[in-house]
């Protein structure tokens, strides 16, 4: 199959590696007389059309190239034809991307260095896309961060689920549905032109930023989430997955905490870029992102739990039970130190303006 994908782009003589990192799309290392690759394979039961995803990475890569051609972005190869993506019958779909020498990745992040270096990195690509229009590109997973939507689901499953896990579950469903003013605030949020739609990542782990030797950030990457969207789901997600030393896989929760540092970094890292580029109105939303973030996947979780586990999958009886009772462990800890975390951001957004 690889021998016939790289035939398409002219490599003819070539070893593979898989990759173990990414969990959508499978991924190869290839190395050639021409220079090293990555080679992906589009998920297209996840991504329904991949070709609105060349087609986004075609134009944010003319639109970097025009204005800010020092800036490093990672867009796939044109084979042979002149195409972004091969498509094998039977295989899939399958594009060739450069092998960025001297990068590497991070798996979890150790320091509040690594949070800074990231959010710098995600508030660069949206400040550097700003005068980009976001509505010209396709919505590659629609509804992807809608939480209102993402509430409505919650609420079906409780009406239609697994009755046992809704009965066992309960304590889990009043403590989420008592937090329904998040849901509120991001309807208001969309009612409201202070608020921007914007060039966003929408999957800011930081594995899906580079780094080079230094440990400083060269660039974002896995760019198929790239789509209009609002700040807070770009900054919720680092705090979500950037705050606690304990992943949402974490069953023990008292292992559970915010790093006062690492949220300090997030909050500097991504105002180095976005300071200027951010409304008054979505300043203040800093910290709501954290709800926004954390509390849409608790309910996320749940919901699939009570759907008997069709969309995460389990690999233990209650597995997305415990990942949502995770989130709102991490939800409430959020909530406990909001005071501190909020005096963070002012004292931040006035070190920058000085």
């Amino acid at each position: 199959m690889l021998t016939s994908i790289l035939r398409r782009y002219d490599i003819v003589e070539f070893e593979a590696q898989p990759l173990v990192s990414g969990l959508i799309n499978r991924t190869w290392k290839v190395a050639a007389s021409s220079g090293d690759y990555i080679l992906q394979r589009v998920n297209n039961q996840v991504f329904r059309d991949p070709w609105k995803l060349a087609e986004n990475l075609h134009r944010l890569d003319h639109f970097l190239k025009d204005r800010h051609p020092d800036y490093l972005f990672v867009a796939p190869i044109p084979d042979c034809e002149g195409k972004d993506m091969v498509v094998i019958d039977g295989d899939g779909y399958f594009r060739l991307l450069p092998y960025v020498q001297g990068s590497h990745t991070i798996s979890v992040v150790a320091s509040p260095q690594q949070a800074y270096e990231a959010a710098a990195q995600f508030g660069r690509f949206t400040k550097l896309l700003s005068s980009f229009e976001a509505g010209d590109l396709h919505l590659t997973i629609p509804d992807f961060h809608n939480l209102t939507l993402r509430y409505e689901q919650f609420e079906h499953a409780l009406a239609t689920g697994n009755a046992l896990r809704i009965s066992d579950s309960r304590e889990l469903i009043d403590e989420l549905r008592k937090r329904q003013g998040i849901v509120q605030k991001f309807s208001q949020i969309r009612q409201t032109t202070a608020a921007r739609v914007r060039v966003m990542h929408h999957d800011t782990k930081i594995s899906n930023v580079l780094f080079d030797h230094d440990n400083k950030g060269m660039c974002v990457i896995d760019l198929d989430t790239v789509m209009p969207g609002y700040f807070i789901s770009d900054v919720g997600d680092m705090m979500r997955t950037y705050l606690s030393p304990a992943s949402e896989e974490v069953t023990e929760m008292n292992q559970i905490e915010i790093r006062e540092d690492f949220f300090r970094a997030i909050v500097q890292g991504y105002l180095s870029a976005m300071q200027n580029e951010l409304t008054p109105y979505e300043k203040e939303l800093f910290c709501y992102s954290g709800f926004f973030l954390i509390y849409m996947q608790a309910l996320r979780f749940l919901t699939d739990h009570l759907n008997n586990d069709l969309y995460y999958g389990a690999a233990y009886e209650g597995h997305n039970y415990f990942r949502a009772l995770n989130q709102l462990t991490l939800l409430k800890r959020f909530e406990e130190k909001l005071p501190l975390l909020e005096a963070i951001v002012r004292e931040e957004i006035m070190r920058k303006r000085g």
